[in-house]
């Protein structure tokens, strides 16, 4: 393995790791969790540190791991769910900061807000599909729920991915971790 190949790997374990431990700090109580989306901070950070491809592999080893060594979040649904969207969170964000020229904090904000909306479009999906499986339940998965699990209920989350995530790559980029493209 080359030691880029090295390099990606492991800070994509590192951030897979910080993942499984960041929750720990809302104290597994899910309804604080829910707020503030722990896992959702490494997974961001991977993709665009280390590029969709990692990023994609951290935000669906992330939840899943997380629900079968500590049982949180349950794994089906919510594991589950979680793991299609952090996908798409890992996979955009760092995709389209891949194809941006300047690697700058308006950059990272290019490549946070779509990931975002498209993380939770499909964590919606996922969700559907999984409940539609599951039977009657389809029916309390609606617009409304959608609305409010997958935005109201994230927005302090979402200012917090909104406020940290810029910092940290922009220090990452002072200590020389990230390279200006």
């Amino acid at each position: 393995m080359t030691k880029p190949g090295l390099r990606k790997l492991v800070m994509t374990a590192l951030f897979t790791a910080i993942g499984l431990l960041l929750p720990f700090i809302t104290g597994n109580i899910p309804e604080i969790g829910k707020y503030l989306c722990p896992m959702h901070l490494p997974v961001f950070l991977c993709g665009l540190v280390c590029g969709p491809v990692c990023g994609a592999a951290a935000g669906v080893i992330t939840p899943i791991l997380r629900g079968l060594l500590f049982g949180m979040p349950a794994l089906y649904p919510n594991a589950v769910g979680m793991a299609f969207e952090l996908l798409g969170y890992g996979f955009f964000s760092g995709l389209i900061y891949k194809l941006l020229k300047q690697k700058n904090t308006a950059a990272v904000y290019i490549a946070l807000i779509p990931s975002m909306l498209l993380g939770r479009l499909i964590w919606g999906a996922a969700r559907l599909v999984m409940l539609g499986l599951s039977g009657p339940e389809t029916a309390s998965f609606g617009l409304a729920y959608f609305w409010t699990d997958g935005f109201l209920k994230a927005i302090p989350g979402i200012i917090l991915q909104l406020t940290l995530i810029p910092a940290i790559m922009a220090a990452l980029r002072r200590a020389g971790v990230m390279k200006e493209g």
